[in-house]
């Protein structure tokens, strides 16, 4: 006999322990981040975010830091979901963009993107309540929306290191050019 896969199992499955699988969210927080525009603000649930000042933002790699260092969402917990995000902004080159980003039709199956199987995750977390991090990324003329959700795991992720008992990976899950 063999076992469906979790990727494939429908929203809701409780596995043997009784702990529901995959891993769903109700509520999460929110952030933005503006690279190499030169206006930029997003409103979502009627929040700015975003660099609202005129002149260049800087590129990623200008900052020194990693994308994954550099995104973060502290706006909340939000309940799902608010109406788009209104995003208006000038791309590098000065164009006016304005777009809708619809984060409940992005995440409409309400799963937790992470990169762990369900063995890598003790019980008690599976049990929680999570609230992910979604973060919006507008990029010159490119539009990324990304989770981070931290997660316990049963095994340390850097061995000796007992403050790495998690993993919050950083997941694209939409992205589009204007």
């Amino acid at each position: 006999m063999t076992s469906t896969p979790a990727s494939e199992r429908s929203p809701g499955h409780h596995d043997a322990a009784g702990v529901e699988w995959p891993l769903k969210f109700k509520s999460h927080y929110f952030g933005a981040a503006c690279f190499n525009t030169r206006s930029c603000i997003v409103l979502y649930r009627d929040f700015p975010h975003g660099a609202m000042h005129e002149g260049l933002s800087p590129s990623v790699e200008s900052t020194g830091r990693s994308l994954d260092q550099l995104l973060t969402a502290s706006r909340g917990p939000i309940p799902n979901f608010p109406p788009p995000a209104k995003v208006t902004w000038r791309s590098k080159d000065g164009a006016p963009h304005e777009a809708h980003v619809d984060i409940g039709e992005i995440f409409r199956d309400e799963l937790i993107r992470h990169n762990l199987a369900r063995e890598e995750i003790p019980d008690s977390t599976l049990a929680s309540d999570h609230s992910p991090g979604i973060i919006l990324e507008v990029n010159d003329r490119t539009i990324n929306v990304y989770m981070r959700a931290h997660i316990s795991t049963k095994e340390l992720q850097e061995p000796g290191n007992r403050y790495s008992d998690f993993r919050d990976d950083l997941i694209k899950v939409f992205s589009r050019s204007y």
